[in-house]
């Protein structure tokens, strides 16, 4: 176990490697409880998701969810989170666990508009159940078709005879589903999954695993690939900026960025020499230092070591070499493709 965000977490249950391959050959189940939810709601709940988010959650539908940014005046990511469109007038917003407060004061502040913002994260619990059979099992316990529910969208149903919203999005780069619902009922249904699973393969799974998975698939982590100093433009997540949609914190700063251009940008790596690019380490151009590693390590899956880095763009094109820090001594490795891991659909 480790503090995580103000949560006492399983860092591994049965061990990183195991944990991580039965994910992506079978299933493994996440307690995510420590993750937040804020919720907002009235006739201009709209209008705020719009001005503190920089993709457009206009396009939403009832039961779509969509990956944004939470930004600063400066363009840089107050956090990355989740909107789910309950109706016309209500959002469910899906945090980081160690933002959860700090999200929900500063989209307080924003709201010049007729909506209520609240912080209901006490109010769910939430399981994440990932992996090449996820629907298989979780179909068994639910009274929903989970065909009807397509990637990124989400339904209200229950498990086990407890209502739930269930989604279906992912921090894995494998198919699956996450289960919100209220606190009491965690065990029971933590314990039905894993029964129902368990003749399918499927564990339980930490926050070791999670986060090996999640490099893999190059999915950023607040803190490391993002953080109140870094852009969407510099994060390779020019995806979700709608700079058309209209105005929204940021917007001008980016606009800015954009024409100027970025001077650094987010790429994967792949060692080439003996040792791991680790979180924090330099990167080094021409016995030069010129950018730092995000996330690196070990990837199970692909028996490679991997890495995300910041780097000058003129030097991030693929097949790019490059020179990790380890300790004392500087290390071969090469820019790569992303994502690392890509599951067949």
């Amino acid at each position: 176990m480790a503090e995580f965000g103000g949560w006492e977490m399983p860092i591994e249950y049965s061990g990183i490697i195991q944990e991580h391959l039965a994910v992506r050959t079978a299933a493994g189940l996440f307690d995510i409880s420590h993750m937040g939810e804020i919720r907002v709601e009235g006739p201009e709940s709209l209008a705020l998701v719009q001005k503190v988010t920089c993709n457009d959650a206009s396009k939403l539908r009832d039961g779509q969810i969509q990956y944004t940014g939470l930004l600063y005046p400066e363009g840089t990511f107050v956090d990355d989170i989740l909107v789910h469109r309950m109706s016309e007038r209500v959002f469910f917003l899906c945090v980081n666990a160690s933002n959860a407060d700090k999200d929900y004061a500063w989209i307080c502040q924003q709201n010049s508009f007729n909506s209520t913002v609240t912080n209901v994260s006490e109010q769910y619990s939430q399981l994440a159940l990932q992996g090449p059979r996820a629907a298989e099992i979780a179909q068994k316990c639910v009274d929903v078709d989970l065909s009807t529910v397509r990637y990124y969208w989400f339904s209200r149903g229950r498990c086990d005879g407890v209502e739930c919203i269930i989604s279906r999005t992912g921090y894995t780069g494998e198919d699956g589903f996450e289960f919100y619902f209220p606190p009491e009922f965690s065990e029971q249904i933590w314990n039905k999954l894993l029964a129902v699973g368990a003749p399918g393969g499927l564990i339980p799974v930490g926050l070791g695993a999670r986060n090996t998975l999640r490099l893999e698939a190059k999915m950023a982590l607040y803190g490391h690939e993002i953080s109140d100093k870094i852009t969407p433009w510099e994060a390779d997540l020019a995806w979700i900026l709608k700079m058309g949609k209209g105005d929204f914190i940021g917007r001008n700063r980016l606009l800015e960025q954009e024409q100027r251009g970025i001077a650094r940008r987010l790429v994967g790596f792949e060692m080439e020499g003996k040792g791991i690019g680790r979180d924090g380490y330099q990167v080094v151009l021409d016995g030069e230092v010129v950018g730092f590693v995000t996330s690196g390590g070990p990837a199970p899956y692909l028996k490679k070591n991997v890495g995300l880095a910041y780097v000058p763009v003129v030097r991030a094109q693929i097949g790019t070499r490059i020179g990790i820090q380890v300790r004392s001594q500087v290390v071969e490795a090469r820019i790569v493709e992303t994502p690392f891991y890509k599951r067949k659909r």
